[in-house]
Protein backbone atom coordinates (compact mmCIF):
# COMPACT_ATOMS: atom_id res chain seq x y z
CA UNK A 1 0.00 0.00 0.00
CA UNK A 2 1.46 3.26 -1.11
CA UNK A 3 -0.51 6.47 -1.63
CA UNK A 4 0.51 8.44 -4.71
CA UNK A 5 0.47 12.22 -4.92
CA UNK A 6 -2.74 12.16 -6.99
CA UNK A 7 -4.47 9.88 -4.49
CA UNK A 8 -3.30 12.06 -1.61
CA UNK A 9 -4.88 15.12 -3.23
CA UNK A 10 -8.29 13.38 -3.04
CA UNK A 11 -8.02 13.03 0.77
CA UNK A 12 -5.80 16.01 1.64
CA UNK A 13 -8.60 17.90 3.39
CA UNK A 14 -8.72 15.22 6.14
CA UNK A 15 -5.25 16.09 7.38
CA UNK A 16 -4.42 18.88 9.81
CA UNK A 17 -2.49 21.81 8.37
CA UNK A 18 1.25 21.46 8.85
CA UNK A 19 2.96 24.30 10.67
CA UNK A 20 6.50 25.10 11.64
CA UNK A 21 9.64 23.19 10.69
CA UNK A 22 8.28 19.86 9.44
CA UNK A 23 10.70 17.24 8.17
CA UNK A 24 8.06 14.81 6.83
CA UNK A 25 4.92 15.74 4.95
CA UNK A 26 1.58 14.10 5.73
CA UNK A 27 1.71 11.79 2.70
CA UNK A 28 5.08 10.35 3.79
CA UNK A 29 3.75 9.74 7.29
CA UNK A 30 0.60 8.09 5.93
CA UNK A 31 2.66 5.79 3.70
CA UNK A 32 4.81 4.82 6.70
CA UNK A 33 1.69 4.05 8.77
CA UNK A 34 0.31 1.94 5.93
CA UNK A 35 3.64 0.09 5.74
CA UNK A 36 3.44 -0.80 9.45
CA UNK A 37 -0.20 -1.87 9.08
CA UNK A 38 0.50 -4.01 6.02
CA UNK A 39 3.68 -5.69 7.27
CA UNK A 40 2.99 -5.81 11.00
CA UNK A 41 6.46 -4.58 11.85
CA UNK A 42 7.51 -2.60 14.89
CA UNK A 43 7.88 1.15 14.58
CA UNK A 44 11.63 0.89 15.19
CA UNK A 45 11.92 -1.46 12.20
CA UNK A 46 10.54 1.01 9.66
CA UNK A 47 12.88 1.25 6.65
CA UNK A 48 15.04 4.37 6.70
CA UNK A 49 13.44 5.72 3.50
CA UNK A 50 10.30 6.61 5.51
CA UNK A 51 12.24 8.84 7.89
CA UNK A 52 12.66 8.88 11.65
CA UNK A 53 10.37 6.24 13.17
CA UNK A 54 9.78 8.29 16.33
CA UNK A 55 8.56 11.31 14.36
CA UNK A 56 6.15 9.09 12.44
CA UNK A 57 4.92 7.35 15.60
CA UNK A 58 4.41 10.65 17.42
CA UNK A 59 2.34 12.11 14.59
CA UNK A 60 0.31 8.89 14.22
CA UNK A 61 -0.38 8.89 17.97
CA UNK A 62 -1.51 12.54 17.87
CA UNK A 63 -3.77 11.85 14.85
CA UNK A 64 -5.24 8.83 16.60
CA UNK A 65 -6.09 10.78 19.76
CA UNK A 66 -7.65 13.65 17.77
CA UNK A 67 -9.79 11.36 15.58
CA UNK A 68 -7.89 12.36 12.44
CA UNK A 69 -6.62 8.82 11.76
CA UNK A 70 -10.11 7.31 11.86
CA UNK A 71 -11.34 9.99 9.44
CA UNK A 72 -8.38 9.32 7.11
CA UNK A 73 -8.99 5.56 6.98
CA UNK A 74 -12.71 6.07 6.48
CA UNK A 75 -12.03 8.43 3.60
CA UNK A 76 -9.43 6.08 2.08
CA UNK A 77 -12.02 3.32 1.97
CA UNK A 78 -14.85 5.58 0.77
CA UNK A 79 -12.66 6.86 -2.09
CA UNK A 80 -11.67 3.23 -2.79
CA UNK A 81 -7.97 4.00 -2.53
CA UNK A 82 -7.32 1.09 -0.18
CA UNK A 83 -9.36 -1.82 1.10
CA UNK A 84 -8.69 -2.78 4.70
CA UNK A 85 -9.63 -6.32 5.56
CA UNK A 86 -8.96 -8.02 8.89
CA UNK A 87 -7.73 -11.54 8.16
CA UNK A 88 -6.47 -12.66 11.55
CA UNK A 89 -7.52 -11.76 15.05
CA UNK A 90 -5.33 -12.92 17.89
CA UNK A 91 -5.81 -12.60 21.63
CA UNK A 92 -2.95 -13.18 24.00
CA UNK A 93 -3.73 -14.45 27.48
CA UNK A 94 -1.39 -11.85 28.98
CA UNK A 95 -3.77 -9.05 28.03
CA UNK A 96 -7.04 -10.69 29.05
CA UNK A 97 -7.99 -10.16 32.67
CA UNK A 98 -9.77 -12.97 34.49
CA UNK A 99 -12.30 -12.27 37.19
CA UNK A 100 -11.01 -13.39 40.63
CA UNK A 101 -13.79 -16.03 40.75
CA UNK A 102 -12.48 -17.52 37.50
CA UNK A 103 -9.08 -18.49 38.92
CA UNK A 104 -10.46 -21.68 40.48
CA UNK A 105 -10.30 -20.93 44.21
Amino acid sequence: MNITKEQYERIADCFPRQRGNVSLDNRQVLNAILYVVENGCKWRRLPKEFGNWHTIYTRMNRWSKNGVLAKIFERLQRERLIAVKIKVLSLDSTIIKVHPDGTGA
